[in-house]
């Protein structure tokens, strides 16, 4: 997960090598940039990063030469499209850090990712996959791993999380609520959040709260024998 508490930032989440500064760009410049960014959030959360830039220069109402002059690859439209919610997931893993209750604040940053994973193709392809090179990759990979490993680590020296719980759990839990991912939204999230609960309570050394309620899904369409 290439995100990491902005203690340890080098930089601007999506610093774009590609890209002018906006600022300095004429006001027809900076209304195409700002549709194709609009567009590639919507074509890449809907399809994933993998989606044809062609079908974001389109979306946008541009021309393709125009999006390869403003983001000449697929990794800086990528880092540029998601500089917002990128730090927006920084912070979330900043006050997971700084939370008194380790469990908590672990459920907590939990919750918000896999919220995210089933609701936004696009971002969950950036913020769980590692889209190569949009990012400063190797270095917000560490940071992630070893904020997560702090994080479960002091839960389990608390006593909240089991004595055999790995930090691989953690990529299980997130393979098993990806597949969430194809239910309408509304029934993504309440699915994703009682799968969180569930599981969250076998990690725990004394389950405690209730489930959310079950949500409304559909076999039929989304198992594939």
């Amino acid at each position: 997960m290439p995100v990491q508490p902005s203690q340890k930032r080098s930089g601007p989440v999506g610093d774009v090598a590609g890209d002018t500064d906006p600022a300095g760009l004429r006001a027809d410049a900076r209304r195409n940039r700002g549709r194709i960014l609009d567009a590639a959030r919507e074509v890449f959360s809907a399809r994933g990063v993998d989606a044809p830039m062609s079908a974001a220069a389109h979306r946008a109402g541009v021309g393709v030469a125009t999006l390869y002059r403003r983001f000449p690859t697929r990794a800086e439209l990528v880092a540029a499209a998601f500089t917002e919610q990128l730090a927006l997931c920084a912070k979330a893993f900043d006050e997971a850090l700084a939370d008194p209750d380790p469990g908590h604040g672990l459920y907590a940053l939990l919750e918000k990712v896999c919220a995210t994973q089933v609701t936004d193709r696009g971002f969950a392809s950036v913020f769980l996959d590692r889209f190569p090179d949009a990012l400063d990759h190797e270095h917000e990979r560490d940071c992630a791993e070893e904020g997560m490993a702090l994080l479960v680590r002091r839960a389990r020296e608390s006593g909240q999380l089991r004595e055999d719980f790995d930090l691989a759990d953690v990529t299980l839990l997130l393979v098993a609520n990806s597949g969430l991912a194809g239910q309408p939204r509304a029934a993504a999230l309440a699915a994703s959040r009682r799968l969180l609960a569930y599981l969250f309570q076998a990690f725990q050394v004394r389950p405690y709260g209730s489930l959310p309620p079950p949500a409304v899904m559909e076999l039929r369409g989304n198992y594939r024998p």
